[in-house]
């Protein structure tokens, strides 16, 4: 399957690069694109929800699944592993975004405003996409 053929059946999609976009989760309630979609040169599609969601929830909410991140290919024939599945600017542009949530949640605390129950789930929201871009950034790095 290819990227547009992913990408077709995904609401908010943005490009953000060539053959790579950002796109609002289907796997959870994402008002704020959060899942990151990018074709490798080869055919093979790769995703990564910075919300949290796995890529088998991400899949099976569009009714597809991992095969059909990869191109048909004879018997035999392998692909080599891509090490670096999306660019810093793309990791940077999320977590400016998150950054910025939790800025505002903690200018409001220091103020005295209370959060709501909104306002801490979406803090929550905030901080597991900080933990998974640092995780990617980690494996970036290896």
């Amino acid at each position: 399957m290819s990227a547009d053929a992913l990408i077709s059946r995904l609401a908010g999609v943005r490009a953000v690069g060539p053959r790579r976009w950002i796109a609002r989760c289907p796997a959870h309630e994402d008002r704020h694109p959060s899942l990151a979609v990018r074709e490798l040169e080869d055919g093979r599609v790769l995703i990564h929800d910075f919300g949290g969601c796995g890529v088998t929830d991400v899949l099976s909410a569009i009714g597809l699944g991992l095969s059909d991140l990869y191109p048909d290919r004879a018997l035999g024939d392998h692909l080599p592993r891509e090490r670096r599945p999306f660019d810093a600017a793309a990791v940077l542009s999320c977590v400016g975004f998150e950054v910025e949530i939790a800025s505002v949640a903690a200018d409001n605390l220091a103020n005295g405003i209370t959060l709501s129950d909104i306002d801490r789930d979406r803090l929550r929201v905030a901080a597991v996409r900080l933990r998974n871009a640092e995780e990617l950034a980690h494996g970036l790095l290896r």
